[in-house]
């Protein structure tokens, strides 16, 4: 049976800790790569056709340079630490970003039309909680459609979700297929804490179910840290964060519509899950993080 799942490491490349192409992904639109200062202290890009969104995951003080323009993001210590600064970089631009230890991630979407450099401080980046129960979880929008509206085709969004908790919930999916309008490509890139920890844990272990209408796909992966997930097309979810190992994703997406959207189509099977949360109580666990740092602190 196919499976789009992509271990930690197999995606490396001499310079990337992460290199997904839209060739190597089998898709037109969405890119995905993360740098560790370490390996590469400092990073060119060449945006041939394509924006992008940078964005720190454990690094801090990164030096970015584009249009003609220098500008430093403050970051974070991990995606478990704090809400984080980033920076939208435009159609065409030649990018250099440096940093002397940690990860970034940069997002990129095949795109034409040209907006300017923007950057985001972290206090402005929107922060909500979704669900209810054990489907609490965090959001992080970064680049939906009414967070950040000056981008072409990319929407970025983070996820945390507690441990003991899930995410991705109920299935759902964002493809052409009948009964769902909305067409995006979908990475998933996941860490998988520890409690109380600022990153990613080598420990850390969750799961996550995808499959399709067609039944070409249909797996549950047990996920590790800095595992990534490419969805074409299909239900998705649960994201389950196992007890004690918190959960975070980010979402890259984007598509061939005229106007971007992260409209969604449940599984209608589950889609009376949502009506249920009515009942329920938020996990008083989320949100976890803030731009000021940890709200829950763990143990």
């Amino acid at each position: 049976m196919m499976s789009w799942y992509k271990p930690a490491g197999t995606l490396a490349t001499k310079e990337a800790e992460i290199s997904l192409t839209p060739k190597d992904a089998q898709w037109e639109f969405c890119g995905f790569y993360t740098y560790n200062f370490a390996k590469s202290a400092e990073v060119k890009v060449e945006l041939k056709g394509r924006e992008a969104i940078l964005l720190p995951l454990s690094a801090q003080d990164v030096k970015v340079e584009v249009a003609g323009q220098s500008f430093t993001l403050k970051g974070r210590t991990g995606v478990f630490a704090a809400v984080s600064d980033w920076i939208y970089l435009p159609v065409n631009s030649s990018v250099k970003f440096s940093g002397k230890s940690g990860e970034v991630a940069l997002l990129t979407a095949e795109a034409s039309e040209v907006f300017p450099v923007c950057y985001t401080p972290a206090e402005s980046v929107s922060v909500e909680v979704r669900g209810s129960g054990k489907a609490t979880r965090q959001v992080n929008n970064i680049a939906t459609p009414t967070s950040f509206t000056a981008c072409h085709k990319i929407l970025v969004c983070e996820v945390i979700t507690p441990g003991g908790n899930l995410s991705s919930w109920p299935p759902h999916r964002h493809d052409k297929f009948p009964g769902c309008p909305t067409i995006n490509e979908e990475v998933y890139y996941f860490q998988i804490g520890k409690d109380g920890s600022d990153h990613g844990d080598p420990e850390g272990v969750g799961f996550f179910h995808v499959y399709t209408v067609d039944e070409t796909v249909d797996e549950t992966v047990t996920l590790h840290d800095r595992d990534t997930y490419v969805v074409p097309h299909g239900y998705h979810g649960p994201s389950i964060a196992s007890p004690e190992y918190p959960m975070y994703f980010l979402n890259v997406m984007a598509g061939p519509a005229p106007e971007r959207s992260m409209a969604f189509c449940d599984d209608p099977a589950h889609h009376w899950i949502r009506d249920s949360w009515n009942d329920q109580v938020q996990d008083p666990r989320c949100p976890m993080t803030s731009a000021n740092g940890k709200v829950w602190k763990g143990k």
